[in-house]
């Protein structure tokens, strides 16, 4: 009996010890299939990238099914996976990777199968519900929302047993030859990793919109369309990064999926062409390379029209044609930027250190498209630390370009409101003033004084000296009248050596003339250490509008002719027009100027009574 018993008793000891143990309940298939790596998933590991650990067959035609694969004659196609392999699949062929994972009976978090890649074509998650494969699909040729689950790149929910080893099969289209990360991770490691990286992109992104606003606010108050370009560049740069990334896929149109992957390329080109274009009207191309300044315009115009092509075209001759053109692009864009830094353009060296970081991050996806580059976390998402470097580089460009543009602008304006020696209002303006002060003489009394200032050795200086000397002399005497006057004060140049002065508010003749004296005393004044040593001759006739109320053509030919009656050597350089007899003689002169001096009285007869 005892015999018996025991063999009984160890019999089912062995047979409780293998119900218990991990992959005794494998997944279904099929007896005497190839001894596979038994991955452990344990809660402590949180994430494990398992792009190495697993088997894999390609099949090079593309239509295996399921139930073939994970036949005893399909498991045996399956090899070991080469670390750093790059598979070219191209438009037929599939790969298939197979993992077994086993949980743990006391390991409590939800397990995930993701696949780091926003840019894959195609991927299907195979699992077994019992003797049946259940299959679920994503990729960027498919819309978001026809995902199991919606994000930027592909991710699958594992349903494993406690305690048993389970199969899973991955099937993975896609056409430019790449590596496939695989990464196995828990539910709460998955949503945090999730956040932050969406915290990354979204500060991006966030800065960049915010940019755009800002530019677009700029060139509304100051009426600069060249903001508005640069905004409409930096919104198409960060559509382009934005789904390539993934983003837009994700958030902005999740149920469009009729262009496929298209709009990624589609958004490259006009990416493409805007650059080029912003760039040939940032950075000024010299007339003598008219045929440089057409090429750049016209590939930025044929990027726009190729930007409709990618739908049509298939993917990889699309593809091709992409590399080609953002290469040409970017090549232009930096060869142009260099030539201007180097003919002195500070705009060319901003413009140069923008595209630098960008040009090494596109060059290494355009080597990663080839295969000769793998797919990792640095090579996908580069572009998007260059695009953060490159925008607003290229807006402190902007921005130097624009105050060149309106610094021109002010100075062209300038040139017809003021003197473009001297910095004085323009003789249009000043008589324009002048008939304003007349008329609100006229209307509401209000007191002026008007005074013309002739350099009478000006002619002089220029023919002794030469025009250097004589505008030397001009500005010194700008700089002379302009501390003995008010800044509410008027001046203008109105001649070669002639000013113009407006003094509102001046009732007094004694105002009027401690300026002028002042004035007269400062030009006879040597200024040390000046070569050739030139004094200033002034002489100044004026009029006050309380004494003499005229029209303003009146005012300024009366002016004039009392300069005029002054002679080179006077001895009184200050002189007024006559105030307004209100009594006249009848043997009195109607002379209300000042035409004779009193050093040179006619035939004998004593000065006339109106000077003074």
């Amino acid at each position: 009996m005892r015999c018996i018993t025991v063999p009984g008793w160890l019999l089912a000891g062995a047979l409780l010890l293998g119900l218990a143990a991990p992959g005794a309940r494998a997944a279904p298939t099929p007896a005497g299939t190839p001894k596979i790596e038994t991955l452990v998933l344990r809660d402590a590991q949180q994430a494990i990238d398992v792009e190495d650990l697993a088997e894999v067959w390609i099949d090079t035609r593309g239509d295996a099914t399921i139930e073939q694969v994970a036949s005893r004659d399909g498991l045996a196609r399956f090899q070991p996976a080469q670390p750093g392999t790059i598979h070219s699949l191209g438009p037929a062929a599939a790969l298939w990777l197979r993992y077994r994972l086993v949980r743990g009976i006391n390991e409590r978090q939800d397990w995930l199968i993701e696949f780091p890649m926003p840019v894959l074509d195609r991927v299907t998650v195979y699992q077994a519900e019992g003797t049946r494969w259940r299959g679920e699909t994503a990729g960027d040729t498919m819309a978001v929302e026809r995902w199991p689950e919606a994000g930027r790149h592909p991710y699958f929910r594992l349903e494993l047993p406690h305690g048993q080893a389970f199969d899973v099969f991955v099937r993975i289209r896609h056409v430019t030859s790449a590596n496939f990360p695989v990464r196995l991770t828990t539910g709460f490691a998955h949503n945090q990793r999730i956040q932050l990286e969406y915290l990354g992109l979204g500060c991006t992104f966030g800065a960049l919109l915010l940019l755009i606003l800002a530019c677009l606010a700029q060139s509304w108050v100051y009426r600069d369309s060249v903001y508005a370009w640069y905004a409409l560049y930096a919104l198409v740069t960060a559509l382009a990064v934005a789904a390539y990334t993934g983003v837009t896929a994700h958030l902005l149109w999740p149920g469009f999926g009729i262009l496929g992957d298209s709009p990624q390329s589609m958004l490259a080109f006009l990416a493409g062409a805007s650059a080029l274009l912003f760039v040939h009207n940032l950075v000024g191309i010299p007339a003598r390379f008219h045929w440089l300044d057409r090429l750049i315009f016209g590939l930025g115009v044929a990027g726009l029209l190729l930007a409709v092509t990618p739908p049509f075209l298939p993917k990889m001759p699309g593809l091709m044609l992409l590399s080609g053109y953002m290469v040409a692009s970017i090549l232009i864009v930096v060869a142009v930027a260099l030539a201007a830094w180097r003919r002195g353009d500070v705009v060319g060296l901003w413009v140069f250190a923008a595209y630098v970081p960008l040009t090494l991050s596109v060059a290494a996806s355009i080597v990663r498209l080839f295969g000769w580059l793998p797919v990792s976390f640095g090579t996908q998402y580069a572009v998007v630390v260059a695009m953060a470097i490159e925008v607003p580089m290229l807006l402190v460009a902007l921005s130097i370009r624009s105050r060149e543009r309106h610094g021109a602008q002010i100075r062209e304006q300038a040139l017809s409101t003021q003197d473009a020696l001297t910095g004085l209002l323009a003789p249009h303006l000043f008589n324009d003033r002048l008939r304003q002060v007349v008329a609100r003489h006229k209307r509401d009394q209000d007191s002026a004084a008007i005074v013309f200032i002739d350099l009478v050795n000006h002619s002089r200086i220029k023919d002794y000296y030469g025009s250097a000397v004589a505008e030397q002399s001009l500005l010194r005497s700008v700089i002379k009248l302009r501390r003995l006057l008010r800044d509410v004060d008027t001046v203008s140049r109105i001649g070669e050596a002639r000013f113009g002065v407006i003094l509102e508010g001046v009732s007094s003749r004694t105002s009027v003339t401690d300026r002028a004296a002042r004035l007269i005393a400062a030009g006879l004044m040597p200024l040390s250490g000046l070569k050739p040593d030139v004094t200033l001759q002034f002489h100044i006739a004026a009029v006050l509008l309380d004494e003499r109320p005229m029209d303003a053509h009146e005012l300024v030919d009366g002016l004039v002719s009392l300069m005029a009656s002054m002679s080179p050597r006077t001895r009184r350089p200050i002189r007024f027009i006559a105030p307004e007899n209100t009594h006249p003689s009848p043997l009195a002169t109607d002379s209300s100027l000042l035409s004779a001096e009193d050093e040179q009285p006619a035939r004998g007869k004593p000065p006339l009574a109106a000077v003074k």
